[in-house]
């Protein structure tokens, strides 16, 4: 399995278990990378994200 495959199922299987995407699965899941939705939300624009404590979550309905 690829790196990208990888993200995938774990996009898949966090949309069974919850409606909130780790910045990785968000990426993989809006065709981006990691890196680019750290800098969007760096620079005040992208998907609407949450924060649950310290861990940046984004909610499937927002990235759709």
């Amino acid at each position: 399995m690829q790196p990208d495959d990888i993200d995938i199922a774990h996009a898949d299987q966090a949309r069974k278990e919850s409606p909130f995407l780790t910045t990785a699965e968000a990426g993989t899941y809006v065709g981006l990378s990691r890196r680019t939705l750290e800098k969007m939300r760096t620079g005040g624009n992208g998907p609407i994200y949450r924060k649950h404590g310290r861990y940046v979550r984004y909610h499937i309905a927002d990235l759709d």
